[in-house]
């Protein structure tokens, strides 16, 4: 007689799962990140508290977790500012040579960045987006063989593969240290200087979180060009609600189950202010699209689909 064993890592925060930010000018946004760093334009809906905002996510062909940026893109949104309580950094992993690459292509799009540097071991290149937003590409210490999306001009030999990290900036390390251990299932991997690099185990890549401790840095201000909220990744909606007892029994306020239509949600904020998420692999981006057609159309949540006329007449235009 065999009994199947069920894969514990299946229980487990499988890294992360996407990143939320704001931005100012939605073509603005959707062109910098489709043409100039080539990612896919995964969907194209509208944000679910305030549906004459677009709602974008960018990623790799299929969306996979741990590829997903996403962006609510407000026309007149005042300028934020990177500061305590907020994550302040995202990373990509990129393919080994690649750096000199990116660094002709933000020269040719007068696109605003810095000297490659190496940190962890890791030579990054450090760049921000049109809003402000501040991103690494980094080239990683262990082969990432996910595949990424190509374009006309960016092979798969340059070409993001998706996330490797994202930093959070804080006032102390202790709470969100918690949280991270005892509830997530990281574990520190190494320190250099006021950064602090945790890691879970339970999957190859989008697996790291990075602290950066600055007892007097100001608390920031979320508004564009910031991170809104960081999102990790569980199986499917059983495991989410598991972790929602979890979490709960720790003492930290978290919301009920949310139907994200592509993904079921938890919200809670660590103690060191950032917004946190749980994001389940079910049931995708393809149950309203077929993955050719991804991000081609204008997709509403069912509450909004009777007010398509007037949500389409309020949405910036984007040809």
């Amino acid at each position: 007689m065999f009994i199947k064993i069920k894969n514990k890592m299946e229980d487990k925060i499988l890294g992360l799962h996407h990143i939320t930010a704001i931005a100012g000018n939605a073509k603005r946004n959707l062109d910098f990140y489709t043409k100039v760093l080539g990612q896919r334009f995964v969907k194209k809906t509208v944000n679910f508290d305030d549906p004459g905002t677009y709602h974008f996510y960018y990623g790799n062909e299929t969306g996979t977790p741990g590829t997903i940026l996403t962006f609510f893109p407000w026309q007149n949104v005042r300028q934020g500012r990177n500061g305590s309580g907020m994550a302040t950094n995202i990373g990509y992993s990129v393919p080994d040579g690649s750096l000199e690459f990116w660094a002709d292509r933000f020269k040719q799009f007068n696109v605003k960045h810095d000297q490659v540097s190496e940190k962890f071991g890791e030579r990054f290149l450090h760049f921000q987006d049109p809003d402000g937003l501040k991103i690494d590409f980094i080239v990683t210490k262990n082969e990432d063989n996910r595949k990424p999306w190509e374009t006309n001009e960016i092979k798969s030999e340059v070409a993001t593969k998706g996330f490797h990290n994202v930093t959070l900036t804080l006032r102390r390390a202790e709470p969100t240290v918690a949280v991270l251990t005892d509830i997530l299932g990281y574990h520190l991997l190494k320190q250099e200087g006021n950064y602090y690099r945790f890691i879970t185990d339970s999957i190859d890549n989008a697996n790291i979180i990075d602290l950066v401790i600055a007892p007097d840095e100001p608390v920031g201000l979320n508004a564009g060009g910031t991170n809104h909220h960081v999102a990790f990744r569980v199986k499917d909606d059983n495991i989410l609600m598991d972790y929602r007892e979890k979490i709960s029994r720790k003492g930290l306020n978290i919301t009920p189950k949310i139907d994200r239509d592509y993904f079921f949600s938890l919200y809670f904020r660590e103690p060191g202010g950032v917004l946190f998420e749980l994001a389940t692999d079910n049931p995708g981006f393809t149950r309203d699209e077929p993955l050719n057609e991804l991000g081609s159309h204008l997709k509403l949540p069912k509450q909004y689909e009777s007010a398509r006329a007037e949500i389409e007449k309020v949405l910036p235009e984007l040809n």
